[in-house]
């Protein structure tokens, strides 16, 4: 996420974020992708607050998404061997197959990486992925909608899953604003 985000805002964007989120002490050395979770939820969801704080809320939501986008990249850099979804023969498999094999993969590595509670429904022409505890939006009050970042990482996914395609992806629920569960609305049929 802090590699991603600074792909997106800089290095001066990312410590101005830091500084504005009192987790300074990841400026000059950001944790390390392991098992350990050294970077909680309640991380997660201050560095999310301090990037509405710099950049206004349309701005810091905007960059969130695409800072998802940049993470997907990371993300199967990281975790794509060890996934399965850069094999061969799973790149091989109908865009459609992909698509669910996709969504199912990354909730379930999020599950046992991340420590989140994700897991995706399917229905005739559109997937629905649900997330709770969110660390996006965790301990947050909002008046709608905030988590942008995972919204980006999806389309950034759905986009590489479907060589190129475009997909509508929309988080339709949200736990800041009140909701039992954050829920991201994905449609089947790409954009032509």
């Amino acid at each position: 996420m802090l590699l991603s985000l600074e792909e997106i805002i800089g290095r001066n964007g990312i410590t101005t974020v830091l500084n504005t989120a009192q987790l300074s002490d990841f400026i000059e050395d950001y944790p390390p992708i392991n098992l350990d979770l050294q970077f909680g939820y309640d991380h997660v969801s201050k560095i999310m607050i301090a990037l509405e704080k710099v950049y206004g809320q349309r701005g810091g939501r905007g960059f969130a998404r695409r800072a998802g986008y940049a993470a997907f990249k990371y993300g199967l850099r990281e975790f794509g061997p060890s996934t399965g979804v850069s094999s061969l023969s799973f790149r091989l498999l109908p865009w459609r197959r992909k698509m669910r094999s996709g969504l199912n993969t990354l909730a379930d590595t999020l599950n046992r990486l991340a420590g989140q509670c994700v897991w995706v429904e399917e229905q005739d022409a559109r997937f629905l992925w649900y997330t709770n505890p969110c660390p996006l939006c965790h301990e947050r009050k909002t008046d709608g909608p905030v988590c942008q970042f995972i919204v980006g990482v999806l389309e950034e996914m759905l986009y590489w899953l479907s060589g190129s395609k475009y997909f509508i992806v929309n988080e339709t629920q949200c736990v800041a604003s009140g909701d039992p569960t954050c829920l991201v609305v994905i449609d089947k049929k790409p954009l032509e």
